[in-house]
């Protein structure tokens, strides 16, 4: 009897958790939001391809890219929109909020979305490869030019053609580096809504057919539908976050710093540990950019030079080439890449300074430290007053600090009393000469 009212009790409890679970979970449509907003990246890879993932799993009506971005690298872009052309449910790109851009990599993004839409006062275009740019001109011989640019006009009116859009301005954001606001896109036929907000949006995708890649179509049922907020898990904020440019010289630096003082005075174990933490985040996040090798390559150069300057005295030559080193490297550290993947010249000349102070005040100190003649043990001996204790004819006894010490005298006969000086010290035996 006892067991079946045990069960009975278990069955009511179970059925009261699943019923508080129900409870929680929202039976309506849902629409889940991802939210984009800095330089396109690896990291964003993954965040979009989980939340995609995500909402397919959930049946949502509707995945939302809300989208503000300069541009980023080509290859995270493909990958973006090979999550979202081959996702099991209608995305839309929504270049938000006002004051927003979809810019260089952000126009391919948006034009690849089954629903484009801008708010009020934002801006879309200037899709020209970086390769293009005033500083990758210098360096792309012209036909290879030729080869990106028709190789990303052809991508571009692709995503166009595909959902119905103005594939001629798109070719021209690719070719002329075009921009436009959210009123002429809208004309134009190159988005299909402007909204003010959210959720004014998706009262204006209710009832609004898509056809998805595999030919069928769906109707959005999103008219107030219930919004999940995806946002990005700890581990991708940070490593999005460190994915930077400046964050990456910065790391790069104190790698470096931390590294050379923790081998100018092993044992401090603080700096080596935080060197070698940030050399490993330094590195992937140089991994996530177009790292152009020869800026790395005259940073560490401009370390071996500071140094080197610590080390020897060459009256500020290495000094000199090793800031000249740092400044060059930290501008090229990113070159050829997109413009948005540039080091603040600010940023640079504020670590150089604070490296070569670093340098001088704190490893040129612990150079002469180690350099600095011994003040204690037997070494200390050497010069000092002692008695004698005995007659040291030539041996005998002396008396220092309130030690007895064998003694040789270098100075013919000392008479017990007299002062004398320690010249020289060979194991437990004092040398010693007449004081004056």
């Amino acid at each position: 009897m006892k067991r079946a009212l045990r069960l009975i009790l278990l069955a009511v409890l179970l059925l009261l958790a699943v019923t508080a679970v129900q409870a929680q979970t929202p039976t309506g449509p849902r629409v889940h939001v991802l939210t984009i907003k800095g330089t396109i990246n690896p990291v964003l890879v993954d965040y979009v391809g989980r939340g995609i993932a995500d909402a397919e799993k959930d049946g949502a009506q509707l995945v939302v890219i809300q989208m503000d971005t300069p541009g980023g690298l080509d290859t995270a872009m493909r990958n973006i929109i090979q999550k979202i052309v081959n996702a099991k449910v209608p995305v839309a790109v929504y270049v938000a909020p006002s004051g927003a851009r979809a810019a260089s990599a952000g126009v391919y993004i948006t034009l690849s979305a089954h629903v484009a839409a801008m708010s009020p006062n934002t801006a879309i275009g200037a899709a020209t490869p970086v390769q293009m740019g005033a500083e990758g001109a210098q360096q792309t011989p012209d036909e290879l030019k030729r080869k990106i640019i028709n190789d990303a006009a052809a991508y571009i009116r692709s995503l166009a053609e595909s959902h119905g859009r103005n594939a001629d301005w798109a070719e021209r954001a690719v070719r002329d580096g075009v921009s436009i606001t959210e009123q002429d896109a809208l004309k134009l036929k190159v988005i299909d809504l402007v909204s003010p907000d959210l959720s004014t949006l998706l009262a204006q995708l209710d009832g609004k057919q898509v056809r998805m890649l595999d030919g069928t179509t769906r109707t959005l049922q999103t008219r107030n539908a219930t919004i999940i907020n995806v946002g990005m898990r700890a581990i991708e904020s940070f490593l999005y976050a460190i994915a930077d440019p400046n964050i990456a010289f910065i790391l790069l630096s104190i790698a470096a710093l931390g590294i050379t003082m923790e081998i100018f005075n092993p044992g401090l174990i603080f700096p080596g540990v935080i060197g070698a933490i940030c050399g490993v985040l330094a590195f992937y996040a140089l991994g996530q950019l177009p790292v152009n090798i020869a800026g790395i390559l005259l940073i560490v150069l401009a370390i071996i030079f500071f140094v080197a300057e610590a080390l020897t005295a060459t009256f500020g030559i290495l000094l000199i080439g090793g800031i000249i080193s740092l400044i060059i490297g930290g501008l090229i550290l990113f070159q050829g890449g997109s413009p948005v993947f540039r080091v603040d010249p600010w940023l640079i000349a504020i670590v150089t300074i604070i490296l070569v102070g670093v340098f001088f005040f704190v490893i040129s100190r612990v150079v002469r430290a180690h350099r600095k003649q011994a003040t204690t043990g037997r070494e200390e001996l050497v010069g000092k007053t002692a008695v004698a204790r005995t007659a040291l004819d030539p041996e005998g006894l002396v008396f220092f600090k309130g030690e007895r010490w064998e003694a040789v005298s270098e100075a013919g006969k000392i008479e017990p009393g007299e002062e004398v000086i320690i010249t020289k010290v060979d194991g437990l035996k004092l040398y010693v000469t007449k004081k004056g």
